[in-house]
């Protein structure tokens, strides 16, 4: 970065931190926000725009060669009148990076010169063209179309340090998208008596990023086609140079007739096990002794001096009424061999059997225990760390959560299976692009460790936080001698990270 942009930085940093200091002062007679001679007027020459990382996002994508692989890898138009493949895939992530959660939010976008200028068009596709393009996909185009994303994905990989191939964790889960529509092609009742279609989700833990995004009908179960896609995820992380592969999944993924092929391939799989009769009854029959305390490291760890807990109000009131609450008192491991009958191998089944309470008002009335089963085929690894490898796969839990709540990409936004599928996969890409920033922001010397904390945080920050951190950043937009100059008008902690990010891309590594 350039030292003037790093002096304009410090002093915008200093300026902001000066004004928010809290210290103390002499009482206000009057409230802090005392603005109220407000008038709006309409610019003349200053021209801006709210989302300015928006300029970023598309540096990004054409670095990666994102926007290439695309029109040369997805054929859907005839003719180029005036759009190309490209222009509606990213104007469909764009959209949603920019602050809109519907395909009608297009129209906002389309009607903001600015926002035109900043990406170099003349104008963008409106919600109704954009519909028609989600609905001129079949299977195989969605298909080539993560494929695409996945060549990017490689590129972004390729510039990171080495230890980042040493494991490549793959988690598959399913996630219910409900739709209230009465004319949507697909949509079945799920297992919770919802209506909607219930997509399956395969990701590379590592980075929180989705791989594979496939859509199915609501009534299909959460393992259908998981076999096809982790072995398309596990060959597209071998490609990329991961060292080892894991595949992690909850019980219903537990596909126990690809298990021998997966270990004679070098897969290491951790999975959940439905707690069966006869897995109870072998777990039951263990000895005391062949049991050990399974110890968890505390969640957060106190910086600063330990203060007092706080009353804890609804465990109060639950006992004054004399409710039964469910509590933990201790967990314990153990192990045992065990050959799924759809395999001629043995593997290792490992138990966790949580002692669990019934506490009604100053009473305890014990429960009968509660096992959960994990099968896999690491034989060296110590029982509590693969209860505590298996837990981690939670977290895909967050990325769903997010790719549903946040993005939002698990929207039923068109009107057939098919098509929703494309409008979710190109809806993915904007968290997809936000992975990608975290991965490809450089590390200065003599700020590595600052750096490299700071793209941490950038790869788990949740989508509103990013957007708000990130994207919008009020820019004014200077067009001029072949430049398109985004000057940023106001300043927040992450502008040195994301003009780092720029910076790099604007040197052509990857031409």
């Amino acid at each position: 970065m350039k030292a003037s942009v790093r002096r304009q930085l410090a002093s915008r940093k200093r300026r902001i931190l000066r004004r928010i200091k809290n210290q103390p002062g002499v009482e206000r007679h009057q409230p802090m926000m005392t603005a109220s001679n407000i008038h709006y007027e309409i610019a003349e020459k200053v021209r801006a725009i709210a989302p300015g990382g928006i300029g970023a996002m598309h540096l990004l994508a054409r670095k990666l060669g994102l926007v290439n692989g695309i029109d040369q890898g997805l054929h859907l138009l005839k003719r180029h009148l005036p759009y190309f493949e490209s222009d509606h895939v990213l104007n469909i992530a764009y959209n949603l990076l920019a602050g809109g959660s519907r395909l009608e939010h297009l129209e906002v976008r389309r009607n903001d010169e600015v926002y035109l200028d900043a990406l170099g068009a003349q104008r963008i596709p409106d919600p109704t063209t954009a519909g028609d393009f989600c609905r001129r996909f079949t299977e195989g185009d969605v298909e080539q179309l993560m494929s695409i994303f996945n060549e990017a994905r490689l590129r972004a990989w390729k510039e990171q340090p080495e230890d980042f191939f040493a494991e490549a964790f793959i988690d598959a889960d399913g996630a219910l998208a409900p739709s209230d529509a009465w004319c949507k092609q697909g949509v079945d009742i799920a297992y919770d008596g919802s209506w909607g279609y219930h997509p399956l989700v395969v990701s590379l833990a590592n980075t929180s990023e989705p791989l594979y995004l496939v859509n199915r009908s609501g009534n299909r179960p959460s393992h259908e086609h998981a076999d096809v896609y982790l072995d398309q995820a596990a060959a597209l992380c071998r490609r990329a140079g991961f060292r080892k592969v894991t595949y992690r999944g909850d019980t219903k993924f537990t596909q126990t007739r690809h298990l021998d092929r997966w270990d004679t391939g070098g897969i290491r799989f951790i999975f959940g096990m439905d707690a069966r009769a006869n897995l109870k009854g072998l777990a039951e029959r263990l000895d005391d002794l062949q049991y050990s305390e399974l110890e968890r490291s505390p969640r957060h760890t106190i910086k600063t001096a330990s203060r007092q807990a706080r009353e804890r109000h609804k465990e109060r009131i639950v006992a004054e009424r004399q409710f039964d609450t469910l509590k933990l008192v201790g967990e314990e491991v153990a192990e045992f061999p065990y050959k799924p009958v759809a395999c001629e191998k043995t593997y290792r089944v490992v138990v966790l059997r949580k002692k669990l309470v019934v506490e009604k008002g100053q009473l305890w009335l014990f429960e009968p225990d509660r096992y959960f089963f994990y099968l896999t085929n690491d034989l060296t690894a110590p029982a509590p760390e693969v209860v505590f490898l298996a837990n981690d796969r939670c977290d895909q839990e967050n990325l769903i959560a997010r790719l549903k709540g946040g993005v939002p990409a698990l929207k039923a936004a068109v009107d057939d299976l098919v098509s929703n599928w494309a409008s979710m996969v190109m809806a993915s890409l904007a968290w997809t692009l936000k992975a990608w920033a975290a991965l490809l922001l450089p590390e200065e010397p003599g700020h590595v460790e600052e750096h490299r904390a700071e793209r941490r945080r950038w790869l788990r920050m949740e989508f509103a936080t990013f957007r708000a951190a990130v994207i919008e950043l009020p820019c004014q937009v200077v067009r001029g001698r072949g430049r398109l100059i985004f000057r940023l008008m106001s300043w927040n902690p992450w502008q040195g990270a994301l003009l780092r990010l720029v910076e790099r891309l604007r040197v052509c590594w990857l031409c």
